[in-house]
């Protein structure tokens, strides 16, 4: 077996590869998007979450760690270690989804939208367009 191929310690009888983690709203350990946006003079985080949006308590834990975890990475010094020039720049976290978050989401993130705010970081939600990729998409055509 080779190193890209390696065994876990978890017990199950699985191999790992070196593909990359999936990005998204499940996994907190990867930043989808991660840019400087020159127009606003803004460090951009962007989420994705590309799952039909639920309001179950999973989903909503889900979306309050990948949220926890761009704060912390914007708030603990990671990023000025990483990227020393961007130091000092304001910040937007965006989350984009498929569609519009349920009852239960849009309260949470609205609870996360004020903390931000106290934090000074810029928080958008953008929703992609019925059959489309979102604003200004020319993907699927419109006729």
């Amino acid at each position: 077996m080779d190193a890209s191929h390696e065994r876990c310690d978890c017990g199950d009888d699985h191999e790992h590869t070196d593909e990359p983690p999936a990005a998204g709203v499940a996994n907190p350990a990867v930043i989808d998007l991660f840019a400087l946006d020159q127009k606003a003079d803004q460090v951009l985080l962007v989420m994705n979450e590309e799952r039909p949006w639920e309001d179950t308590d999973l989903r909503l834990h889900e979306v309050q760690e990948k949220f926890n975890a761009y704060v912390s990475f914007l708030l603990d010094g990671e990023m000025d270690a990483a990227h020393p020039e961007l130091a000092g720049k304001r910040a937007r976290i965006e989350l984009r989804c498929v569609d519009i978050p349920g009852e239960r989401g849009i309260e949470l993130l609205g609870r996360i939208h004020e903390q931000l705010a106290l934090q000074e970081i810029a928080m958008e939600v953008l929703v992609a367009d019925a059959g489309g990729c979102g604003a200004g998409c020319a993907c699927h055509g419109s006729g």
